[in-house]
């Protein structure tokens, strides 16, 4: 089945054509405007997915299958995430939807995140245990099968990436904050400053990081300008370290309750150095498989949206017309 699928949920316009496993096509385009503002700044975003993503379109289908006809099923991110940047693919992949006669199939973005890794491992089987970690949501995920998951553990503040960002913005690096702290860290010293490392009460697999980043906001305030220029690389390795702590621990912690011998990343920490360095290797120790998106599927990307949609299609399941964007759409335990 060939599947045409639409991404526009935040900052990247993306068309991806999938015929099953086999990405034919994935564009994407990131909207640079943004690093000015230090974030993403949501009526721009809109505005650019509306100029981008006819032609990008257009792109996608001229270099692969030619005919809109040759389309079995059109596959759109509908939540969560930004409301004005959700309703332009949205709206978009409705209208082809209509006027094409195609199955309509309206894909949550974090499930289109765990089915990446199905892109570009054709060994990968359920059940397995993912990591999905990125800019809104970090989470613990045991993948029973395709639409059976249980949530072992989330977030109860920010996401880790949202906890980069942060700091990219305290240490005054700009916007995307992840992929600076991360090359900035490799010439750092990962014992530079001890951050906190949370452990949450109730749940010990929750995860909590911001206190980690009211820390490095207080040891900025307290050491003044002029000491972080002098040691940011060895700030951000130290950070780093910290939140890939966190992680390491709760997540080797899961593998051992759920008795799991494939884990997963996701998200867009997924590309994370450091973070596949110290899993690659405690994953070795344990006798684990893991396995990670290559960066072009950590990022938000539409072939994970189109695959998700050929796995829906694939068990009959389709999406009303109707069905509106939804901004916070959860991604909640099924059973």
């Amino acid at each position: 089945m060939i599947i045409l699928g639409i991404e526009t949920s935040c900052d990247e316009t993306s068309i991806a054509i999938v015929d099953g496993r086999k990405v034919l096509a994935n564009v994407i385009a990131s909207q640079t405007l943004h690093q000015e503002y230090g974030g993403v700044v949501p009526e721009y975003a809109s505005r650019e997915h509306m100029r981008m993503i006819e032609p990008i379109s257009r792109r996608v289908i001229d270099s692969t299958i030619k005919d809109l006809s040759k389309i079995d099923g059109i596959a759109v991110t509908y939540g969560p995430g930004l409301m004005g940047a959700l309703l332009v693919g949205l709206s978009f992949g409705k209208g082809l939807a209509v006027a094409l006669g195609k199955p309509f199939l309206a894909v949550n973005h974090v499930e289109a995140h765990i089915m990446a890794n199905f892109i570009v491992h054709s060994d990968l089987d359920y059940p397995f245990l993912c990591l999905l970690v990125s800019g809104g949501h970090t989470m613990l995920v045991y993948v029973k099968s395709f639409g059976r998951y249980k949530i072992l553990g989330t977030s109860v503040d920010d996401a880790a990436g949202e906890a980069f960002d942060k700091a990219a913005r305290i240490l005054g690096l700009g916007y995307p904050g992840g992929p600076i702290v991360d090359r900035l860290a490799k010439s750092g010293r990962k014992d530079f400053h001890v951050f906190p490392r949370a452990r949450v009460k109730g749940n010990e697999l929750n995860f909590s990081f911001s206190g980690l980043k009211t820390s490095l906001l207080y040891l900025v305030k307290r050491k003044g300008e002029s000491w972080v220029q002098e040691n940011l690389a060895d700030l951000c390795a130290s950070y780093q370290e910290a939140v890939v702590d966190m992680l390491l621990r709760n997540t080797f912690r899961a593998v051992e309750m759920v008795e799991c011998d494939k884990l997963v990343l996701a998200g867009g920490v997924a590309a994370n150095s450091r973070l596949r360095e110290v899993f690659r290797r405690n994953a070795e120790d344990i006798g684990v498989k893991l396995y990670f998106p290559v960066l072009e599927y950590c990022t938000d990307n539409a072939a994970m949206v189109a695959f998700t949609g050929y796995e829906m299609l694939r068990k009959g399941i389709t999406s009303p017309l109707d069905i509106p964007a939804v901004p916070a759409l959860k991604f909640d335990s099924t059973e």
